[in-house]
């Protein structure tokens, strides 16, 4: 993403946070592992990761699924065994080919194989593991905070809520009726459910009393919620002040790109940080940042290869939760940098 340097006034002062940044598995360990698998969740948890991240999609009979996309051809061989399903639609206001989860049963997705999406990554396990459903992620999660005896922690993320809503596959009630059956549509459940639309959370706050997480994306983009009710603004417009204060109404709070925080110029340097953490935190939000990935081709060159630099950074600024491909590099990051505040 390109992200301009507008990003509010920029700042010297550091505020460090004593409490420990929740570390969240993003895609699972999904620097390791086919992203969005039980064995990338599991390897998340094993890892000690405190929360998984499972993107939800929704398939033709109403099922849950996790994908990044609804476009399902980058990270499985759907185009393989379903070739005559590949189509043309318009998501979020824009034109996509491909093939898409919401025309296919349950049953037809059980029968794909999932791939590693990025080129530079581990391809031994291609084609290997199913894609999960939402009752079976849910189910590892019960299964392992019982075995492991801690509290592992799941924040789905609702995939283009207002496009699956506009073709008869509402996510949010599905994914409330799978956290009631499996007993965690409570206050105190270790739950985040994270959108980039703001209505959708509006809409899913009537049915739950989990903690919302507003995601933050590109500055210059309009929200396709705001698209559809001709509202102009943009994500930036939604991060100043006066707006977070009236989204604090809705959220807990707010889940923004990393160059939100810190910014790159269009060399690719790290600018002074904004205050953006310091302002969400002055109206009682929470900030967890993403995606940290330890990948030569991610980890900016300022931190010499060496991704505890950057947690260390971000941890520093007094982020509360961080969303990684590579958890055990964030926990390990955490435990040091824990270590040097005592």
């Amino acid at each position: 993403m390109k992200f301009i340097l507008l990003l509010l006034m920029s700042f010297s002062s550091i505020s460090f946070s004593s409490h420990k940044p929740l570390i969240i598995g993003h895609r699972g360990a999904s620097g390791h592992k086919p992203e969005h698998t039980l064995a990338s969740y599991q390897l998340a948890i094993d890892m000690k990761a405190d929360y998984i991240e499972p993107d939800l999609v929704i398939t033709k009979d109403k099922v849950l699924v996790a994908r990044h996309e609804n476009e399902i051809s980058e990270t499985t061989d759907v185009a393989l065994k379903f070739p005559e399903r590949k189509t043309t639609k318009k998501i979020d206001g824009k034109e996509k080919t491909g093939w898409f989860v919401e025309d296919f049963t349950l049953k037809e997705i059980k029968t794909l194989r999932t791939k590693e999406r990025l080129p530079f990554r581990n391809h031994l396990e291609d084609f290997k593991y199913e894609i999960p459903t939402f009752t079976e992620i849910l189910d590892l999660v019960v299964s392992e905070s019982k075995k492991q005896q801690r509290k592992i922690g799941v924040y789905p993320e609702m995939k283009h809520p207002s496009y699956f809503k506009s073709i008869g596959l509402a996510l949010d009630q599905a994914l409330i009726k799978e956290l009631k059956a499996h007993n965690l549509n409570k206050k105190n459940s270790p739950v985040f459910i994270q959108s980039f639309e703001l209505s959708s959370l509006k809409e899913i706050k009537k049915l739950t009393p989990l903690p919302l997480i507003f995601l933050i994306d590109d500055p210059q983009e309009i929200p396709y919620d705001h698209v559809l009710a001709n509202d102009k603004r943009t994500y930036m417009d939604l991060m100043t002040p006066t707006e977070l204060k009236k989204i604090k109404s809705v959220v807990y709070g707010i889940g923004p790109h990393k160059n939100y925080v810190i910014p790159e110029d269009a060399n690719k340097k790290l600018q002074n940080p904004t205050p953006l953490i310091k302002i969400a935190h002055e109206l009682g939000l929470k900030v967890h940042v993403y995606t940290f990935r330890s990948d030569k081709e991610y980890l900016n060159k300022e931190y010499n290869g060496n991704p505890e630099k950057e947690y260390h950074r971000f941890f520093s600024l007094g982020v509360d939760g961080v969303f990684s491909d590579f958890p055990e590099d964030a926990i390990k990051a955490r435990q040091s940098f824990l270590k040097e505040k005592k």
